[in-house]
């Protein structure tokens, strides 16, 4: 899987995964009490902020090289894509 074809694919799961072990972590601290539960029926959408906060650094750092290589991709497609709209506007002007 180190093609970088799918990049922004892996990226993107990789993301989610932390995410989600993120919430999980969470919520089992909620459950053993060891965290607030929040307040009312607040609860889900607490636990649900708490990971997002939680999983947001971690994956800035822990996904830096996946990151890279998305990047990488993005800009290469961009790339390919002003070369052929400046490629048509140049027959364009040919004409």
């Amino acid at each position: 899987m180190s093609s970088p074809k799918f990049a922004t694919l892996r990226y993107t799961a990789l993301r989610i995964g932390l995410f989600v072990a993120s919430f999980a972590v969470v919520w089992v601290l909620a459950y053993f009490r060891i965290i607030p539960l929040g307040v009312g029926s607040s609860n889900t959408v607490w636990l649900l902020l708490l990971a997002i906060v939680i999983s947001a650094p971690l994956s800035f750092v822990l996904l830096r090289k996946q990151r890279d290589a998305m990047s990488e991709q993005i800009v290469a497609k961009v790339d390919r894509q002003k070369e052929r709209l400046a490629a048509n506007q140049r027959m364009e002007d040919g004409l």
